[in-house]
Parts: C-alpha cells; structure tokens; sequence
C-alpha cells in the first residue's frame, strides 16, 4: 500500500539563514537592509517620475514601471523573511508559508526575464522601426505583454508547490538556506524525488533559453540596423538608448547563471558561497536597475533632477 504522500512529522521548516557564516548574520543584515531599502526607495521614485511626467508615457517607460513592481515584489518576497532570521532569529517557517515564499519568489523571477524579453523587443522595433514605433507598440499590445509573461510565470510554476505536496517529509525539517527555495525543499523529502528535479531543471532552462534566446537575435537585429547607420553620431546614440537595458539583462543574467550551475554541478562550492550568489541574484538587480535606467536614461535622470533640484533649466526642454 501507498502510504499518504501529504504525510510530515512537522509542521514548520527550519531556515538556516547562511550556512557557516551564522556569527556574521549581523553584518550580514546590513547590505541586506541596505539593499532592500534602496530597492524600494529607488522603484518608487521610477515609477512616480513616468507617473507625473506625461512626456515619458510611452512603452519603453510602461516596461519599465513594470519592472520596477516586479523588482519590489521579488525582494519583499526575500528579504523581509532574511531580515527577520538576522536579527531576529526568526528561524521558523510555517509549511505552507515556505510553499508560498517558493512559489512567488520563482514567478516574479520569471517574470523578471519575461519584461527583459519585452523591453528587448521594444528596443528592436524603436531602432529597427522607429517610424512605425507607436503604431507597432500600443498600449494594449504593451499590456498583452506584460499579462503573457505573468502568465506564463504563474501557469509554470505551479506544478512546483503542487508537486512538493505529494512528497512525504519525514526528520529532516532543516534548510540549509536563508529562504525557501524549490530544491532546497525538494531534498529534505523522503521519497524519491526524481519528478520534482526533472520539472525544476526543465522550467529552468526552458527560460533562460528561451528568453536568452529571444534577447540575442533582437540584439543581433539592432546592431545590423545600427551598423547600418551612416552617421557616426547616430550609431552612438542608437547604441546609448540600448545601453541601460544591456546592463540590466548583465546584472540580472549572470547571478542566476552562477547560481543555477553551482545548485547543479556545483558539489565542491561551500555552500554559503552558494546561498550568498542566490541571495545576489534576487536582491542587487532590484536594488540596482533604478540606478541604471536613472544615470543611463537622459530623461529619467532630467525628471528626477527637476524633482529634487527645481531649477529653471531643467524646465526648458
């Protein structure tokens, strides 16, 4: 007989915080604290600039207000939680709490590579298309997007949790991590957990090469178009507008690489590095892509200036 698959000896899970390193989880909340507080403070002022500003209501900026919310949601799903276990010692995570701090970490995290496709294609179709640019990026098509990628993000995942439920938890209730993550929970189980890896390894890739994917041959289509330019000045400023979204997909691409590849292959990589690649990855792109898009996007950076330093020549334009 087959015993029922919803069985567990606990009702709560036990968040390490940083393996190895739990003496320093002081020092280690502040960049932490840091970080979420820039996140939040910085994705505001984004959002509310595009909001108050009608000359930036156009795609580029609706992707990106989209990220900014994606952004506050991915760190308020993560830090608040490590905040609570480095000073507090708030160790403890309700069963079904964990569940769902796993499920939504990953879909925002989906979503995430979801708007750096969008804002990818918004970039080909200005520069490779500027002249049909509002007739191709609508307000409707601009929310189809954003409702597709979301979407797509909730429906993936899904299984996740789901298929975490079906598993028997039996003495092992510890996570050696500063929150729960899909196979940081998927190995304390006492089954044979084949299924939830295979899912875990297949929504990965699917994603990162899919979307990769998408990024690069939109990338590719730009620097023809670009090269293609006669004008010196035109080639820089066509690259300039690309230039902060390059550095967002950089910063937000190359900490879930390491991170994916040490969780994978990675058997010799202690795991406090590991946890603290994992803790880069969803917490310095949010805090760092309003700084991005501020000093990279000449209007952003203007708007902002006319906020904080009312000065008559930033009223002239």
């Amino acid at each position: 007989m087959i015993k029922n698959t919803t069985e567990r000896s606990f009702s709560a899970f036990f968040l390490v915080g940083i393996p190895g390193l739990e003496a320093f989880h002081y020092w280690l909340s502040i960049p932490v604290f840091l970080l979420y507080t820039m996140t939040l403070l910085g994705n505001a002022l984004i959002i509310l600039t595009v909001k108050l500003e009608p000359t930036l209501h156009h795609p580029m900026f609706y992707f990106l207000c989209m990220l900014g919310l994606n952004d506050v949601a991915i760190a308020s799903a993560t830090a608040p939680k490590m905040l609570s276990i480095f000073w507090l010692d708030a160790h403890l995570i309700a069963f079904d709490e964990c569940l769902a701090q796993m499920y939504f970490i990953h879909t925002f995290c989906i979503i995430e590579s979801a708007l750096l496709v969008s804002m990818a294609f918004d970039r080909y179709v200005a520069i490779c298309y500027p002249l049909h640019y509002t007739t191709i990026l609508t307000n409707p098509l601009v929310i189809r997007m954003g409702l597709a990628g979301a979407a797509r993000a909730i429906i993936m995942v899904l299984p996740c949790p789901l298929l975490i439920l079906r598993l028997p938890y039996c003495t092992k209730y510890i996570i050696k991590h500063a929150y729960c993550e899909h196979m940081a929970i998927v190995k304390l189980a006492c089954a044979n957990t084949l299924i939830n890896r295979a899912y875990g390894i297949c929504v990965a890739l699917s994603v990162m090469i899919l979307d990769l994917s998408l990024i690069t041959i939109s990338y590719i289509k730009i620097l023809q178009a670009v090269f293609r330019l006669s004008s010196k000045d035109a080639r820089s400023k066509a690259l300039g507008t690309c230039a902060a979204h390059v550095s967002t997909i950089l910063v937000s691409y190359i900490p879930a690489l390491f991170s994916f590849l040490t969780h994978r292959i990675g058997k010799k990589v202690p795991p406090s590095i590991h946890i603290i690649i994992a803790s880069i990855y969803l917490l310095v792109p949010p805090a760092v892509n309003p700084l991005i898009y501020g000093v990279k996007t000449k209007q952003i950076r203007d708007r902002v200036m006319e906020l904080f330093c009312p000065n008559p020549k930033y009223g002239k334009h």
